[in-house]
């Protein structure tokens, strides 16, 4: 992460600005750094971290102790990209959508660990955290992708669409 997150007051401060609507849009990059190439001196350490398959069991356990409603986090994965970046077709489970979506456990309790990370950067500094709140299948335009940690569809992916703007 660049800047990184690491003092109290910056993580209140982000949480500050998702619980005032500031943040519209949650989101994760994936930089699948090895702790080879972490562990060296900055500037020479690449910035970033594994992030997209941590990004929703996190959150659920956010969702699930009371810090953020699932509403808020559906908007902010979901409908707020489509939003701010003028998408076609995405954010919401409606006709003439793309029907991308993401089925979740709330109750499911797991453990993230190291092995379960699927990147060639084979760890994630949320080792050993339980959460609680899983996903358990996911959808692209309306296929089964995923289900229960097995990938079950080759890659389905499209460039994405954008909606015609306005010109002054």
């Amino acid at each position: 992460m660049n800047p990184p997150v690491r003092a109290a007051d910056h993580r209140a401060g982000i949480w500050y600005g998702v619980e005032q609507g500031i943040i519209d849009v949650l989101g994760s990059d994936h930089a699948p750094h090895t702790l080879e190439e972490k562990q060296k001196t900055y500037p020479a350490s690449p910035s970033g971290m594994t992030g997209v398959q941590t990004l929703v069991p996190l959150m659920l356990d956010h969702v699930n102790a009371g810090r953020l409603s699932l509403q808020r986090f559906v908007d902010l994965t979901s409908a707020g990209p489509a939003r701010l970046f003028n998408i076609a077709c995405k954010g919401r489970i409606a006709a003439g959508y793309d029907a991308d979506f993401t089925v979740v456990d709330l109750k499911r309790s797991e453990t993230i660990t190291n092995k379960w990370i699927a990147s060639r950067a084979g760890w994630t500094p949320y080792d050993g955290v339980r959460v609680q709140g899983w996903p358990v299948g996911t959808f692209v335009r309306g296929k089964q992708v995923m289900w229960q940690g097995e990938v079950t569809t080759p890659s389905l992916g499209e460039p994405v669409r954008f909606l015609e703007t306005l010109k002054p």
